[in-house]
């Protein structure tokens, strides 16, 4: 998966319909989500579309998997996971995800219908993170 440095680079070049086509590139360019983890637990809250993430840990980064059923969901979903994904879990616990999509300006970007459960997706991700990054923390 590419950094979110690396995608804002690309973005910032692009206009209107380009944009999209980013998106839905990230979403397919997203790690295959296991059918059997897309569950009740897993699900976002809030979205438009149906979308599940699922934090993994290994040697003390964080690895999500995600998925969407809408292909420019996909694609937020995946923008929202490239500014977390494989990072510690204190630094995301305590990460300004919003900030660092700020760039994006996606609430000028797309329809708030598509926007409406960016909040959530970023809250579950930094929970996530928070209660591994406290378990850790218990152990270490």
């Amino acid at each position: 998966m590419r950094t979110i440095e690396d995608i804002q680079e690309e973005y910032e070049f692009l206009e209107g319909d380009e944009r999209y086509r980013l998106l839905i590139e990230l979403g397919r360019e997203l790690d295959e989500m296991p059918d059997a983890l897309k569950t009740d637990a897993t699900l976002v809250r809030g979205c438009s579309a149906s979308v599940w993430v699922y934090p993994t840990e290994q040697a003390g980064q964080l690895h999500f998997l995600a998925d969407s059923n809408a292909a420019i969901t996909k694609g937020i979903v995946a923008l929202v996971i490239s500014a977390v994904q494989d990072k510690p879990a204190t630094d995301i616990a305590n990460m300004d995800v919003t900030g660092a999509l700020s760039p994006f300006d996606l609430k000028n970007q797309l329809s708030s219908n598509r926007t409406q459960g960016i909040p959530n997706m970023i809250a579950l991700v930094k929970e996530h993170a928070g209660r591994i990054a406290s378990g850790t923390a218990e152990t270490g």
